[in-house]
């Protein structure tokens, strides 16, 4: 038999602050997409050449990021932090006697639409 996870009445500002916490994270990840792969000016490299095969791994030389993509990869981190600290100090976990770690995992999913 299939376990089922109990339903939990989360509050509106929570369940806000965590949807926003899973939005930051997905912009900030796809911001990273665009950076440079060192946030400081580093030289390239290329590996050796792999037996069987003709691939080569390396990097290109990397430019670091300019002082906008450092300010904007720290606003992204310090919002993050900010909605991580929101959500796991929010006054309903003290409401809970037990199935916090459910109810944690629950919130994660909550914004979902609710399967037929």
């Amino acid at each position: 038999m299939p376990k089922t996870t109990p339903a939990f009445e989360f509050p509106e500002d929570l369940r806000a602050a965590q949807l926003a916490l899973h939005e930051t994270r997905a912009a900030y990840e796809e911001y990273g997409q665009t950076l440079p792969w060192s946030a400081v000016p580093m030289p390239g490299w290329e590996g050796e050449k792999q037996p069987y095969t003709s691939f080569r791994s390396g990097k290109a030389d990397s430019p670091g990021y300019t002082e906008e993509q450092a300010a904007e990869v720290a606003r992204f981190q310090a919002r993050l932090l900010e909605l991580s600290i929101t959500v796991s100090t929010h006054p309903y976990w003290a409401t809970l006697d037990e199935d916090v770690v459910a109810a944690r995992m629950a919130l994660k999913h909550a914004h979902e639409p609710a399967e037929a």
